[in-house]
């Protein structure tokens, strides 16, 4: 029996042709190499040309798609909205398929006059989600981000008090009217409602709307609220309380100028949103169905192998608590009831009205700060304006506004790492629970207990802030303030950071000026100009903790005032004691200057004219 030799050297193979044309001729000079005497019509017409064309074509789609669908997962290169939703959420940022116009609303209300001013017990609180419109018939509604309780007054929210009508007899006021100012944002309240059955696991819900803002509310059928968080692992989320008495009595005391406290609580009812390619708004629920605790079911060295009768006896089980199978850490989905959906829709360009065209009362719910007391005359008084244009509104993000904000949202991470981080996350703290206006991160240091010596503590940071009392001038952070900022930044700070929250110091300052006009200017003009130049200068917002005083560029703000010709001198002085108005803490001037530049002390500390209006006073010198 006689056997052919089997050929088994290998093929030369080329695995970098990529489009139609390559493979084509790549195929064509594969056939003529190994196969010339089966393979030698390569006409157009030919049938062993049909199938070789028929393979490039399939190679080159085959290509394209490996191609399209490795492009498709780098956020950089992906062209498919569907993916680039996908990757941003993945990076932890939310892309948004409309934007909402911001206006800052003037809302007024009168109440009647007693013998020591306003009558307080008629001044009402609007409530928060309140809507006023436009003086136009476009349908844009502007909703109230923020309760607006006149009978309240801050630093960062004061009630302005002016006379309203005054008795032509008595030349008394009869009535006073009462302005708060508050951010609203163009947006319609919707709902929707949801029958939900047996509970499934990640329950799946969605709203088919256009120009979807968030959601505001879900509630079932027994008056159980739903959270919003920013992943179904987060157990924990901040509530504000009232500071009132009956939530904190001994920070209640400090209501004045830190209305709410801030809390944490865990939220085992808890839910996500996430858009989808077609702007639909898609809701998802965790996995938990137990009715129990998560403490009676997950196991612990306390519990496991006692043999009790739940059947917590295997040792050797891979028990975990974050696993959704046997526990409720992402949350408890909904089962057997009816869930009303309150969301907001709205936003676009169209939103972004004029100023003084929000005039227009839509829903506006309203209370009494006293009890049992008639306000319906004060209700009818409410009205409404915006002195500056409402602007923000657009189209949403685009496709490089996703790519661009996810890859800057990821580098943040939501954790605070470097210095400043913590002061970026301090000064952004809502102003209702404690406004800080300053904020400034030193290294902690100790004491040595071998040398006596100062030596830092790696891991420990001071966090110095101030507030701003109601005239705007800085003043110590409120015990209340303090404990909000606390809860607040436990929240991203790093495992391994221990923060201590101290206040810094304020030095006030006063100057004296003299300087010289030209001959054709009023020297009183000039005055006020300068006068009103170093205001500018010295305003406390232009000002940081540590940040020391170059006294050339206070001559040049001078100097380049019309009308100055030289100046003379400038000479800072200190302001200090309590008792007439200023901080306690002396400064010695002369000490901290060198080479022209008047530096802080070494414990933080900032520079401040707390009355710009006295405290700055200058002379023009005449020959």
């Amino acid at each position: 029996m006689a056997y052919s030799k089997i050929n088994n050297s290998s093929k030369s193979i080329s695995y970098l042709n990529r489009n139609y044309d390559q493979l084509k001729q790549q195929l064509i000079d594969f056939a003529k190499i190994y196969y010339p005497d089966t393979a030698n019509d390569f006409s157009e017409g030919s049938p062993g040309m049909m199938f070789l064309e028929m393979a490039a074509y399939v190679g080159d789609i085959l290509s394209f798609y490996t191609d399209t669908q490795v492009q498709e997962t780098m956020l950089e290169y992906a062209q498919e909205r569907e993916n680039l939703f996908a990757l941003a959420y993945n990076l932890g940022y939310k892309p948004k398929v409309t934007s909402a116009a911001a206006a800052e609303l003037e809302i007024t209300q009168t109440v009647p006059a007693i013998s020591t001013g306003p009558d307080w017990r008629y001044a009402m609180t609007i409530q928060r989600g309140s809507s006023f419109l436009p003086n136009n018939s476009t349908g844009i509604e502007f909703l109230t981000q923020e309760d607006v309780n006149f009978n309240f007054s801050s630093s960062f929210d004061p009630t302005e008090v002016t006379v309203f009508s005054i008795d032509t007899i008595t030349n008394q006021p009869l009535k006073y009217l009462l302005k708060k100012k508050v951010k609203a944002i163009s947006a319609k309240r919707k709902t929707k409602s949801f029958n939900v059955g047996e509970p499934e696991r990640f329950l799946k819900l969605e709203i088919n709307d256009t120009n979807i803002i968030g959601i505001e509310s879900i509630i079932d059928e027994d008056g159980n609220k739903y959270t919003e968080v920013d992943f179904l692992a987060q157990e924990t989320v901040f509530e504000e309380v009232p500071n009132i008495e009956a939530n904190d009595p001994r920070l209640s005391q400090y209501s004045g100028d830190t209305p709410y406290l801030l809390r944490t609580k865990k939220a085992p009812k808890r839910f996500i949103t996430r858009f989808k390619a077609n702007n639909n708004l898609e809701i998802k629920f965790g996995a938990g169905i137990s009715d129990s605790a998560d403490e009676e079911i997950l196991p612990s060295p306390d519990n496991v192998g006692l043999g009790v009768n739940d059947g917590r006896t295997m040792l050797d089980y891979a028990f975990d608590p974050s696993n959704f199978l046997y526990t409720r850490a992402y949350g408890e989905v909904p089962s057997n009831t009816t869930l009303t959906v309150t969301y907001l829709q709205g936003g676009g360009l169209a939103s972004n009205v004029a100023s003084n065209t929000i005039t227009r009362i839509g829903t506006m719910a309203t209370k009494a700060n006293t009890a049992g007391l008639d306000i319906a005359n004060q209700i009818s008084s409410v009205s409404v304006t915006n002195p500056k244009p409402a602007n923000g509104g657009g189209e949403g993000d685009s496709n490089d506004d996703i790519r661009l904000n996810a890859a800057a949202n990821f580098s943040t991470q939501q954790r605070t790492v470097t210095k400043e981080d913590y002061i970026f996350r301090a000064l952004i703290m809502p102003p209702k629970f404690g406004k800080v206006a300053k904020a400034y991160i030193t290294q902690d240091d100790q004491i040595s207990v071998e040398t006596s010596r100062r030596i830092a503590n790696p891991n420990g940071l001071n966090l110095h802030v101030l507030g701003y009392d109601i005239n705007k001038n800085l003043t110590n952070l409120g015990i209340a303030a303090k404990e909000n900022l606390a809860t607040y930044i436990e929240q991203y700070r790093m495992l391994t950071d221990a923060i201590n929250i101290k206040d810094a110091y304020v030095i006030n300052l006063g100057l004296d000026f003299e300087i010289t006009t030209f001959i054709n200017y009023n020297n009183d003009e000039v005055i006020v100009s300068v006068l009103n130049e170093l205001k500018r200068f010295f305003n406390i917002d232009r000002w940081q903790v540590n940040q020391p005083i170059i006294i050339s560029e206070v001559s040049n703000a001078i100097s380049s005032t019309p009308g100055v010709r030289s100046v003379e001198y400038v000479k800072f002085n200190n302001k200090f004691g309590e008792v007439i108005g200023y901080s306690k803490y002396k400064y010695d001037l002369d000490q901290a200057t060198i080479n022209g530049v008047i530096y802080p002390s070494l414990d933080p500390s900032i520079f401040e004219v707390k009355y710009p209006n006295t405290d700055i006073q200058g002379r023009v010198k005449t020959y």
